[in-house]
């Protein structure tokens, strides 16, 4: 028997995003700066930007995929869609952050 989905399980999604666009927001800025020359970041920055996009949605997407062929309820397949964004997008906040 599965398991009963309840608020908080899409609520939990919905917190993930919201981390998601804080942080995005947070490493644009830091790009930004960076480019003008107002805050340090490695010169591969701009190739790593694009990459890692498409890594992390791919990711979600086949994962997301996955979980739902698997029978998974809603918020789960959500859950491992937004996973691999909100990893990329902690790790480039955290990283950038030290740089400043």
């Amino acid at each position: 028997m599965s398991r009963v989905v309840t608020p908080m399980d899409y609520w939990s999604n919905a917190m993930q995003v919201g981390w998601i666009m804080a942080e995005a927001q947070g490493v644009i800025a830091m790009r930004t700066m960076g480019a003008m020359g107002l805050w340090s970041v490695p010169k591969t920055e701009n190739s790593r930007m694009l990459n890692e996009k498409v890594f992390a949605f791919l990711k979600g997407g086949t994962d997301a995929s996955l979980a739902a062929l698997a029978g998974k309820s809603p918020d789960v397949v959500a859950a491992m869609a937004i996973k691999p964004i909100r990893q990329a997008t902690r790790a480039n906040h955290k990283r950038l952050t030290k740089r400043g």
